[in-house]
């Protein structure tokens, strides 16, 4: 298949899931488990399992960008197909929790810190997933030049969701019911 043929049978994909996915999750906080009459105790195993695995895509992150500039180019290649799998998980497991429990207050003294880091995590969130599919199918085109600059714009906000999703993580925990 012809790279730009390539491209373009993933455009209408990247379109579709960059504004189904926070639409689905936006929707998905207005719906638990309970109104949905399924009995069950909230999931509160979950977010230090998805906090980790936070940690663990931006240590993923870092090692595939060391890979590539290293030459480890297939290494580089499944390294970032662990990040994205990692992401999704994290995903899944985030809306799991929400729809099993119910939000959690910061109580805290940094609630302005707080709130900047957690606002600025959700709205990088959003903008990541068409980044993140752009990148990759760039690659999958073998288009490695445009694969390169637009991966110099995602990795960055990339890396940041995914410190700053183990902040709020850290920062909240104490106040989990």
């Amino acid at each position: 298949m012809e790279n730009n043929t390539v491209e373009t049978k993933y455009n209408k994909w990247i379109t579709i899931l960059s504004i189904a996915i926070p639409i689905a999750v936006a929707a998905l906080f207005g719906v638990s488990f309970k109104r949905l009459g399924i009995d069950v105790e909230p999931f509160t195993f979950l977010p230090p399992i998805y906090a980790t695995i936070n940690g663990l895509t931006a240590v993923i992150l870092v090692v595939a960008v060391l890979a590539i500039k290293n030459g480890n180019r297939k290494l580089h290649e499944n390294l970032m197909k662990i990040a994205i799998g990692c992401s999704i998980a994290f995903l899944l497991m985030y809306v799991a929790y929400h729809m099993s429990a119910e939000s959690t207050k910061y109580l805290g003294d940094y609630k302005a810190l707080y709130f900047f880091i957690l606002i600025s995590h959700i709205v990088f969130s959003i903008a990541i997933i068409p980044l993140v599919l752009i990148t990759y199918v760039k690659a999958l085109a073998q288009r490695f030049d445009k694969h390169k600059k637009i991966a110099k714009i995602t990795f960055p906000i990339w890396l940041y969701i995914a410190v700053t999703g183990v902040i709020v993580y850290l920062m909240i925990s104490p106040y989990y019911a």
